[in-house]
């Protein structure tokens, strides 16, 4: 098996895990860009060891870095912050499962981002999948039910909704930013070469996000600080999580990782069903099961 599909499936995994302890912060403690800042904040020494760790069993120098790594390396993180918040955003609008659901337009975004900006095409089972897709992100969007009947345009345009497809586009960027920035990088190996962009990136997000939080919301670096123990855990899993997707990212086409990451929708089921104790309508199922199927039809193009 390829690595890069190792690197993908794990990242998914430790991805899904992170975004379940951010929860428990956003409906605890922190407001939604301090349960944020405080994945960036816990994550940056972790990822920072974890290089120092690296380059001492390889034996390897630091890569030389270019204009171009820096300008993607610092576009990609903050799309990825505004990204991360528009997600723990979605908490407090839909369950979990379908909040995280809601964010996989992101797969048909980076294909189109990436060809845009880095000149990588996919095959032309892509234009199925995102069809594909698109029905199962409808369905998706659908808000619950109300005593008050709502029109149309409510039911599809709605917050939910909103966040989903702005989150998507954003990570988008942020992925298609980030193989840019790893392919910018001058020697070492694809493993350095994603350690040392996830940490130029994640210092940007915390210190960026960190000054809007003093500005902002005063306090708020306290809370964060105060919730150090599931903090932690959260940077912990998130470096874990980043290292799988850059060092996917350094072997692969954005767009074909993060359709891979799909697998992810998998872990949130599991996760939502089986320990949050929430509960899924069938339209729900139907949209997953369709962004699922797109997944499937991706790769079906690429091994067939």
């Amino acid at each position: 098996m390829p690595f890069w599909i190792t690197a993908t499936i794990f990242a998914a995994f430790m991805q899904n895990l992170r975004f379940l302890l951010q929860r428990h912060l956003r409906v605890t403690t922190l407001s939604t860009m301090g349960a944020t800042w405080a994945r960036f904040a816990f994550a940056m020494p972790f990822v920072g060891i974890a290089l120092g760790i690296w380059l001492w069993i390889t034996g390897q120098s630091l890569p030389a870095s270019s204009d171009a790594f820096w300008g993607y390396a610092v576009t990609g993180a903050i799309a990825q912050m505004l990204a991360t918040a528009c997600v723990v955003a979605l908490f407090g609008r839909r369950n979990f499962a379908v909040g995280v659901t809601l964010c996989k337009t992101e797969v048909i975004l980076t294909a189109l981002i990436g060809l845009v900006v880095l000149g990588e095409a996919v095959s032309s089972f892509a234009v199925i999948a995102i069809a594909v897709g698109f029905f199962g992100v409808i369905l998706l969007s659908d808000p619950p039910k109300t005593a008050v009947a709502l029109p149309w345009q409510a039911r599809i345009f709605n917050a939910a909704s909103g966040f989903g497809l702005l989150s998507g586009l954003l990570f988008g960027v942020s992925a298609v930013c980030y193989r840019g920035a790893t392919l910018s990088l001058i020697g070492g190996d694809e493993v350095l070469r994603a350690a040392v962009a996830l940490l130029t990136a994640t210092c940007v997000q915390t210190v960026t996000l960190g000054l809007w939080l003093a500005w902002r919301e005063a306090g708020q670096i306290t809370r964060v600080m105060a919730a150090w123990r599931v903090s932690a855990l959260v940077g912990f899993t998130s470096m874990l999580g980043s290292l799988g997707w850059f060092t996917a990212f350094a072997l692969q086409t954005a767009a074909y990782v993060k359709a891979l990451g799909q697998v992810e929708l998998v872990f949130t089921f599991l996760f939502s069903v089986f320990w949050l104790r929430e509960r899924s309508s069938g339209k729900e199922i139907a949209g997953l099961v369709l962004l699922v199927a797109s997944l499937l039809l991706i790769f079906l193009g690429e091994w067939a």
